[in-house]
C-alpha cells in the first residue's frame, strides 16, 4: 500500500494534496531552502494528527508541521509529509477580561489581537511578520519582536500548553491529572527531563551559563532555561516546544497571558552622527522607559530616504550616521507627556545630530514605522534578478554593540554585499542584517559559506553574543548550534531529541544536525521570470487576505509556480510542465479574484492580481 493509499486511510480526499502544483507551490517557505514534500495534508483534529504520527513511524517519513510559513530558517519545509494547520485550526477565546488567550495554531497572532483589542491587551510577542504569521509558529520559534525584549515573549508568556509527541501521547499542564500521567505513560521521558533538571541544579557553571545566555534574546537550539525555571519534567517539556521549532512535538492549543496595549504614544526618529552615538543613548532609553528603541546604519536609512513623507534631512546625513526610532507607551496623556520630558530633560543636546521630535498623531507615527517595516522589502525591491534576500539576527551585549555593527560592516565590505543593511531592536542589543545573494553557483554558494562562518565566529568567539536572537535555529544555524553552546549543554539538546523523538521523523535536520553543510543544502533557486514574479521576496504576508487562499493558491504559491514552470521549462522537462501548466490554469488564473488584496499586503508592493487579470483576458 503506498503513502496516498495509507493517507486516505486517515483523511478524505479533499484533504489530501498530492499533484504536482500542490506539491512544488509548497516546497518553500520565506526562507531560502527547498525541499518537495511527498504530501500536504489537511488534519482538523487532535485525533487525526496522532494517526499522521502513527504513519509517520510505520513508513519512516519524515513529518513536518506548518502555519503561516514564514519562516525564514527552513523550520517548515520537508521532502516527507507536510502538515498544513493554516485552515482548521483558528480557534481562539479570551479570558480573565482579556488577561489570558487561548489559541490554536493556525489563527495569526494579528487575529489574536483583534480579539484583544476591546480589552486593551495584545500578546506578548510582536514579531514584523505578526500580520501573516501564526500562532503555531510565533510559539516554536519562540518569537519575540520590537517590543516584547526577553521578559515578553512566547516562552514567558505561555502559561499551559496543549501537546501531542511522536508516540500519539496527548498531554496539557493545565490538566492535573496529566502531571502523574506523564510520568506513567511516558517513564523514558520523565526520567531524562528529571535527570537534565538535577544535572543542570548541579552544575553550577552550566546553570550559570544557561542563565545567562538568556538575558538576551537567544533562539539557538532548544529552551534549556526550562530546567532552571520549572522542576516538574511536564513543566519543563510544555517550555521545550516554545522555540523547539517542531521538532519534538505538535502544539495543539496554548494558552498566554497577554500584556497591556497602552493607547497613548509617542514616538520619534532620532538621528546620530555615527553608530557609536547611537549605541550611547541606548542604556539612557532604557532607564527612561522606551518600549522600543529600533536602530538603523546609514545604508538602511538610504534604502528608505525616498519614502514620501520621510524627513527630507535623511538624505543629508553623513556616510556614518545612524538613527533610532523610539517609541514610549503611556496608559493616560499626562503620564506620557511627562515621560518624554523626563528623557529630554535627561540628555544633552550634543548627543544627537538633530533635535529628536516626538510624535504623537497616529498618521505621523504610522509613517515613521512604515519606514522601519519597510527595510527588508527596500532591499528586496531592488535586489538583482535571480538573488534572494537572506535576512538574519544575531545579539550582542549592549556594551559592544557598537563595535559588533562595525565590524559586521567590514564583513560586508570583505564579501562584497554592497547592499546590505543593519537594524534591529536595540533595547536588546539584537542586530538583523540583510543581504541579496544568489544561490544559483557553486562560487556564489561559497561566498555564502565563508560569509556565515565568518559571522559565526566573530558573533561566538569574539563577542560571546547570540547566533539566532528570534528568527529560530533552522538549516541554517543548525551546523553552529555546538559551536555557541558547547559541551554539556550541546550534549543536554541532543539528549533531548534523542529521548522524545528516537527515529527522528518530527522536523528532521533542524536544530539538531551532524551535518556540518547542511546551511549551504537544499538552497532555493530563483530563475528569473518577469518583473512581477522577480520582486516577490516569498514573505507570505498576501496570504492572509487572498480569497482564494482556502481553494486553491495564495499568491505567494501562485509566483511560487511560476518559478516552477521556468524551472521545468529550462531543463527540458517537457512532461512535468505541461501538467503543472494545465492544472495552474484553473488554480492559478481562473480562481484568482483579481481584486488587488495582495498588493495591499505585500511589503514589495506586488500585485499579482492586476497581472492574472491580464492573462485570463488572454486565454
Amino acid at each position: 500500500m503506498n503513502l496516498l493509499e495509507r493517507l486516505l486511510e486517515i483523511l478524505p480526499e479533499e484533504r489530501i494534496k498530492s499533484r504536482l502544483i500542490d506539491r512544488l507551490s509548497y516546497a518553500g517557505d520565506a526562507g531560502f531552502y527547498y525541499l518537495v514534500p511527498k504530501a500536504v495534508v489537511q488534519p482538523v483534529d487532535e485525533g487525526e494528527v496522532v494517526r499522521l504520527f502513527q504513519l509517520s513511524a510505520d513508513l519512516q517519513i519524515p513529518l513536518v508541521f506548518r502555519t503561516g510559513g514564514t519562516s525564514l530558517s527552513g523550520q517548515s519545509i520537508t521532502d516527507g509529509i507536510l502538515v498544513d494547520l493554516s485552515q482548521h485550526w483558528n480557534r481562539v477565546k479570551v479570558s480573565e477580561e482579556g488577561k489570558l488567550v487561548t489559541v490554536g495554531p493556525g489563527i495569526t497572532g494579528a487575529m489574536v489581537n483583534a480579539h484583544l483589542r476591546r480589552y486593551q491587551t495584545k500578546i506578548g510577542p510582536d514579531p514584523s511578520s505578526i500580520g501573516a504569521a501564526m500562532m503555531g509558529g510565533i510559539l516554536s520559534n519562540n518569537a519575540s519582536g520590537m517590543c516584547c525584549g526577553v521578559s515578553r515573549n512566547s516562552y514567558h508568556t505561555t502559561r499551559n500548553i496543549r501537546f501531542i509527541l511522536p508516540d500519539g501521547k496527548v498531554f496539557s499542564n493545565a490538566n492535573p491529572d496529566d502531571y502523574a500521567r506523564f510520568e506513567s505513560e511516558c517513564p523514558e521521558i520523565f526520567s531524562t527531563l528529571h535527570e537534565i533538571h538535577a544535572q543542570v541544579s548541579a552544575d553550577k557553571s552550566l546553570f550559570d551559563r544557561i542563565r545567562h545566555k538568556y538575558t538576551t534574546k537567544n533562539t539557538v537550539g532548544y529552551s534549556l532555561n526550562s530546567f532552571i525555571d520549572f522542576s516538574h519534567p511536564l513543566d519543563i517539556l510544555a517550555h521545550l516546544l516554545i522555540g523547539a521549532e517542531g521538532t519534538l512535538g505538535f502544539i495543539a492549543e496554548a494558552s498566554l497571558e497577554t500584556i497591556p496595549d497602552h493607547p497613548y504614544k509617542a514616538t520619534a526618529l532620532i538621528f546620530f552622527s555615527d553608530i557609536f552615538g547611537a549605541c550611547q543613548l541606548i542604556q539612557p532609553l532604557i532607564g527612561a522607559g522606551a518600549e522600543m528603541v529600533e536602530l538603523m546604519d546609514r545604508a538602511s536609512l538610504s534604502a528608505v530616504q525616498d519614502l514620501e513623507g520621510i524627513d527630507p534631512i535623511v538624505k543629508h546625513l553623513p556616510d556614518t550616521a545612524a538613527a533610532l526610532l523610539v517609541e514610549f507607551q503611556e496608559a493616560t496623556e499626562a503620564a506620557l507627556q511627562e515621560r518624554v520630558q523626563a528623557f529630554l530633560d535627561g540628555v544633552g543636546g550634543d548627543d544627537f545630530y538633530s533635535a529628536p521630535v516626538f510624535k504623537t498623531d497616529p498618521q505621523e507615527r504610522e509613517l515613521l514605522w512604515k519606514m522601519r517595516k519597510g527595510l527588508f522589502p527596500a532591499v528586496g525591491a531592488v535586489r538583482a534578478s535571480g538573488t534572494t534576500v537572506v535576512l538574519e539576527d544575531i545579539a550582542f551585549p549592549l556594551p559592544v554593540l557598537g563595535n559588533a555593527i562595525f565590524d559586521l560592516q567590514g564583513l560586508f565590505k570583505k564579501y562584497q554585499y554592497d547592499n546590505a543593511i543593519i537594524f534591529g531592536h536595540a533595547k536588546d542589543g539584537n542586530l538583523h542584517f540583510v543581504v541579496t545573494q544568489s544561490f544559483n553557483d557553486t562560487i556564489e554558494i561559497d561566498r555564502y559559506d565563508r560569509f556565515l562562518r565568518e559571522v559565526v565566529s566573530m558573533v561566538v568567539d569574539t563577542y560571546d553574543g547570540t547566533l539566532k536572537a528570534e528568527h529560530g535555529t533552522g538549516r541554517n544555524m543548525a551546523p553552529f548550534v555546538e559551536t555557541e553552546w558547547k559541551g554539556d549543554a550541546y550534549l543536554i539538546m541532543k539528549k533531548i531529541k534523542a529521548v522524545i523523538d528516537p527515529k527522528n521523523l518530527l522536523n528532521p535536520g533542524v536544530i539538531i544536525n551532524e551535518d556540518k553543510q547542511v546551511h549551504i543544502k537544499n538552497l532555493k533557486q530563483l530563475p528569473g521570470v518577469e518583473a512581477e514574479v522577480d520582486k516577490c521576496i516569498e514573505c507570505g504576508f498576501c496570504e492572509p487576505v487572498c480569497p482564494s487562499r482556502n481553494l486553491t493558491l495564495t499568491p505567494r504559491r501562485r509566483i511560487m509556480v511560476r518559478r516552477e514552470l521556468s524551472k521545468l521549462l529550462a531543463a527540458g522537462n517537457t512532461k512535468d510542465h505541461g501538467v503543472l501548466l494545465q492544472q495552474y490554469q484553473y488554480d492559478g488564473l481562473e480562481t484568482c479574484a483579481v481584486d488587488g488584496l495582495c498588493g495591499g499586503a505585500c511589503p514589495v508592493g506586488r500585485r499579482t492580481g492586476r497581472k492574472r487579470l491580464g492573462r485570463r483576458s488572454r486565454t
